[in-house]
């Protein structure tokens, strides 16, 4: 493998700002004015078991409904607005009806987020009809972004792809078994699982800052447009490595990560 040149360490280093920015909380707080904790002060009890089945749900739906039925090769570049502008409707329509409808919308948001991921991906020479790639997508629900509770050690970016890569592998192995995706397959049920617990964070935080009063619909397409700006960005960042690893060997790619 070839070494990285001055191009492909700049597009590196502009991919690790991406991967290592704040997560939700931190930016919904500066967009709202409001500390985050206030929010989760107003959710109801026992709320966090019920986003927490609907965040695995929700990527389920999200891998069936929106990776299977994609073009695998990219017949245009990435087209973030359009799904920004979708997630923005689903959410002023989740806002306008207060906290119990973002069980209901967030199936529509995630999917529409996978749509975006995927987008991003093709755009960065990623195949959606090869199983790396659809997997690659999923990856990116669980590396949202640092949240106020994390450990520094757990969280980095290589640090989380390298605590799913077994569940990542399991699941390869048994979609390539399989020619039918099924809801109840334990390899894919462990993969979701892993995802899930690191997305339900970002869904927490972001059913946090939907509580605070007075958010109504306009707030909740604004906070939808963060929620999709966030991911948007950890897909650009994480398609362009893949993209380097790909060119360069991921060892070589990793540690000149690593130096930046």
């Amino acid at each position: 493998m070839s070494a990285l040149s001055k191009e492909d360490l700049a597009e590196l280093a502009a991919a690790k700002a991406l991967l290592e920015t704040p997560g939700i909380a931190a930016k919904a707080a500066n967009l709202l004015g409001t500390p985050i904790e206030r929010g989760f002060a107003l959710l109801p009890v026992g709320w966090r078991d019920r986003l927490g089945q609907a965040t695995r749900d929700a990527l389920l739906a999200s891998l069936k409904g929106a990776l299977l039925t994609m073009q695998p090769h990219a017949p245009s570049p990435a087209r973030p607005n359009w799904h920004k502008l979708a997630a923005a409707a689903s959410g002023a329509a989740g806002g306008a009806f207060g906290l119990p409808a973002l069980i209901l919308e967030l199936p529509v948001s995630t999917t529409i987020i996978c749509r975006s991921i995927a987008d991003i991906a093709r755009a960065n020479g990623e195949s959606l009809d090869t199983l790396p790639a659809k997997l690659a997508c999923i990856e990116v629900f669980a590396l949202g972004g640092p949240t106020a509770g994390d450990d520094a050690s757990e969280t980095g970016y290589f640090a989380m792809r390298s605590a799913l890569a077994q569940a990542v592998s399991e699941a390869g192995e048994y979609l390539l078994r399989h020619a039918v995706m099924q809801d109840g397959a334990p390899a894919l049920l462990r993969l979701i699982g892993l995802v899930a617990t690191r997305f339900n964070i970002q869904v927490s935080e972001k059913a946090a800052a939907q509580a605070v009063p007075i958010i109504g619909a306009a707030g909740g397409a604004l906070i939808n447009l963060l929620f999709i700006d966030h991911f948007q960005d950890v897909s650009r960042g994480h398609f362009t490595v893949r993209r380097l690893e790909r060119r360069h060997g991921e060892q070589a790619v990793r540690e000149a990560y690593q130096r930046l």
